[in-house]
């Protein structure tokens, strides 16, 4: 019977594991801009206005070299295409920027005159329970950027998981 009540809680706690990994693995990736990526032939406001972006969720700007992204500090200064007071520059083609905290984030692409020309995307990260759009409120963040050229797949992790989880549970009986 001990041997038993043992097991039902080791496999009640692996059921556990692994929704709580499930829902780790949810984040999305969002490239921006879609299929074409960085460039200046995108309407970023239009992209962004389909997309709802989550805590844990990542984007990814592709780009050639003649683009950067720069991210800046303030509305006033995305607004004015202030580059000179950027919090994060990315000029590696294909930089990743976790959205770590609700609120909202700009950025620009650095090359003279391309911020004006419209390349610019203002992001409104909600909470990773909310199921709102994009264009939901939420308090703005003076979150620390955080970018990387690398990038996980969340679905990955979570298969792995689930293999893990199988073989660990095949091992116990």
């Amino acid at each position: 019977m001990a041997r038993s009540a043992y097991n039902m809680l080791l496999i009640v706690g692996c059921v556990g594991m692994l929704l709580m990994l499930s829902k780790q693995g949810s984040a999305e990736q969002h490239v921006v801009g879609g299929k074409q990526g960085w460039d200046e032939s995108t309407d970023y406001d239009s992209w962004a206005s389909g997309q709802t972006f989550k805590v844990g969720d990542t984007l990814v700007f592709k780009y050639s070299p003649m683009h950067s992204v720069a991210e800046l500090g303030s509305e006033s200064e995305y607004k004015k295409c202030d580059l000179g007071t950027a919090t994060n520059s990315m000029s590696d083609g294909n930089s990743v920027v976790k959205l770590t905290k609700e609120g909202t984030r700009y950025f620009a692409c650095g090359t003279p005159g391309h911020c004006d020309s419209g390349m610019k995307v203002k992001i409104t990260t909600v909470s990773a329970s909310s199921s709102g759009s994009s264009s939901s409120s939420a308090t703005p963040s003076s979150a620390t950027p955080t970018a990387t050229s690398t990038s996980t797949s969340g679905a990955t992790c979570v298969s792995g998981s689930f293999a893990f989880m199988g073989a660990f549970l095949a091992l116990l009986f």
